[in-house]
C-alpha cells in the first residue's frame, strides 16, 4: 500500500509538539531552589496566589457536587450512588475547614489540612494544567507513532492487540478515565475481546504523570523524578504481564462483546515508515492546536470536578478509619509477609499504609512521608501507589461504568495481586539503584 505524503511543515510541527510535550513532563529545570519538571513549577507558582488553597478548594468541592447533581452520576450504578453520597459527605469536612469548627483531631496537620492542601487542592490544580500540556503528548500523533513500535511486544507480553499500546502509554501520560472510555468503545466495536478489554482496563489504566507528581512531592522524591517515573512504568507493565496470566484475568473468555468468534491478528513486519505514517495521520486528523488544547483542558477540568469532592470525602474517611479503626491494619497483614521478606523499613506500618490505597491511591503517601522513613521505602510506596491501579475514589467507579466484564470480586483480587507483585518486583530494583 502506498504511504501518504506529508509536507515538511506538518513533520516539523509534529516534532516540535512532541519535543515540547516531552520537555514539559520529563526534563527537570532548576528555578530558584527547586529542581523539578516545568509542569510542577507552573503548579507551584499558581498555588502561591494569595488565598488560592482556600478559595479554589471551596469552589472545586461545591462545583464538583453541583456537577455530579447535573450529570445525575448516582444513576449509573449502585457503586456510583455510594460515591455520590461520599461526595455529599465532603460537605461536612468543607464546613469544618471553612468555619474551623469540629473535633480538634480533625485539624491536626496530618488530617484535614493535609487532605485539603496537600492532596485535594494539589490534584485539582495540576490535573487541568497538566491536561493542557498533555495535549502535546497525546493529541498530535506521538502516541500513535510509539504504538506502532510496540505492536510486536503487546501480544506476546500482555496478551493484548498491538493497538492497545496506545491505550497503555496514553493512560500513563494522559487520562485513565479517557483511556477507559476509549477501551470501552473499542470493546463495544468488537475490536477487543472480553479478556483483552479486562486486561487493558485493570493493567494499563493507571493514574497519569500529573498524579505521579503529587505522590512524588508528598514523599519528597521529586529530585529522583525520572528514576521514579521509569521504574514505575516498568513495574506497572511487568505486573500487568503477570496478572494477565493468572486468576481471574486468565479465566475471562476470549470472545467479542457481540459473541463473535475471536480471530487472532496477523503478524506483520514493522517498519519505521509505518510509525511515521501512523503518527502523521493522527497529527493531520487532530484539529488545530487551540482546539486540541481546549478539548484537553475541558476534559481535565471535568475530571477535577469529578474527583475534588471524592478526594476530600473519601480521603478524610480513609484517614479517620486508619486513625480510629483496625480495618487497614487488618488489610495490611495481607502484605506484611512481603514487606518483611523484602526487608522494607518498618514493614508492618508500610504494609498497612499500602492497604489504604484501595480507598484512594494518594492515601499511603502522607502516612509514610510523616513517618520519616528512608528513600528506598518512600520510593516503594510511590511506585506501588501507582502500579496498584485500582482504588474506590476514582478508577473502580469509572471501570464499573463501562461494559467491560469485571465483577466486584475481580477488582479486589486483582488489587491484592498487584500490590504483592509490585512490592516483590520493586524492592530488588530499588536496592540495586539506591
Amino acid at each position: 500500500m502506498e504511504k501518504k505524503k506529508f509536507n515538511s511543515m506538518d513533520i516539523t510541527l509534529f516534532i516540535i509538539y512532541a519535543l515540547f510535550g516531552i520537555f514539559m513532563f520529563f526534563v527537570p529545570v532548576k528555578i530558584g531552589d527547586a529542581n523539578t519538571i516545568p509542569i510542577d513549577h507552573i503548579t507551584s507558582f499558581v498555588k502561591k496566589i494569595p488565598n488560592y488553597n482556600f478559595v479554589f478548594g471551596v469552589f472545586m468541592v461545591l462545583a464538583g457536587i453541583a456537577y455530579a447533581i447535573k450529570t445525575k452520576s448516582w444513576q449509573k450504578s449502585k457503586l456510583h450512588s455510594v460515591f455520590f453520597v461520599l461526595k455529599l459527605v465532603s460537605l461536612i469536612f468543607l464546613f469544618m475547614y471553612v468555619t474551623k469548627k469540629g473535633p480538634a483531631k480533625i485539624f491536626d496537620k496530618n488530617m484535614l489540612p493535609l487532605i485539603w492542601n496537600g492532596i485535594m487542592v494539589s490534584v485539582t490544580t495540576i490535573v487541568p494544567i497538566g491536561s493542557v500540556f498533555l495535549a502535546f503528548l497525546t493529541g498530535f500523533g506521538l502516541m500513535e507513532f510509539i504504538g506502532v513500535f510496540m505492536e510486536p511486544v503487546m501480544r506476546p507480553v500482555f496478551k493484548t492487540p498491538g493497538r492497545s499500546a496506545v491505550d497503555a502509554v496514553a493512560s500513563f501520560v494522559g487520562s485513565y478515565s479517557l483511556a477507559l472510555l476509549i477501551t470501552n468503545r473499542v470493546y463495544l466495536e468488537d475490536t477487543y475481546t472480553k479478556k483483552e478489554a479486562a486486561i487493558i482496563a485493570t493493567g494499563f489504566s493507571t493514574v497519569s504523570a500529573t498524579f505521579m507528581i503529587i505522590v512524588a512531592k508528598t514523599l519528597n522524591i521529586m529530585d529522583y523524578w525520572l528514576a521514579y517515573f521509569w521504574i514505575t512504568l516498568f513495574v506497572t507493565f511487568l505486573v500487568t504481564a503477570i496478572t494477565a496470566r493468572i486468576f481471574p484475568l486468565n479465566r475471562k473468555p476470549q470472545e467479542y462483546y457481540s459473541g463473535k468468534k475471536y480471530v487472532p491478528e496477523a503478524k506483520k513486519k514493522i517498519a519505521f515508515s509505518d510509525a511515521v505514517d501512523a503518527g502523521m495521520t493522527a497529527f493531520k486528523n487532530s484539529g488545530s492546536l487551540l482546539s486540541v488544547i481546549k478539548e484537553n483542558f475541558i476534559d481535565g477540568f471535568k475530571m477535577a470536578l469529578n474527583i475534588a469532592p471524592s478526594l476530600l470525602g473519601v480521603g478524610m474517611i480513609g484517614l479517620l478509619l486508619a486513625e480510629y479503626t483496625p480495618i487497614f491494619h487488618i488489610i495490611g497483614y495481607i502484605f506484611y509477609p512481603f514487606t518483611l521478606i523484602t526487608k522494607v523499613e518498618e514493614p508492618l506500618m508500610v504494609a498497612q499504609a499500602l492497604g489504604m490505597s484501595i480507598a484512594e491511591m494518594l492515601l499511603p503517601a502522607p502516612i509514610v512521608a510523616n513517618a520519616g522513613l528512608g528513600l528506598i521505602t518512600r520510593m516503594l510506596v510511590a511506585i506501588v501507589s501507582v502500579s496498584e491501579i485500582l482504588f474506590f475514589s476514582a478508577s473502580i467507579p469509572v471501570m464499573m461504568g463501562t461494559e467491560i466484564p469485571l465483577k466486584f470480586s475481580d477488582y479486589i483480587i486483582i488489587w491484592v495481586e498487584r500490590i504483592i507483585l509490585s512490592i516483590v518486583i520493586s524492592m530488588p530494583i530499588l536496592y540495586l539503584f539506591f
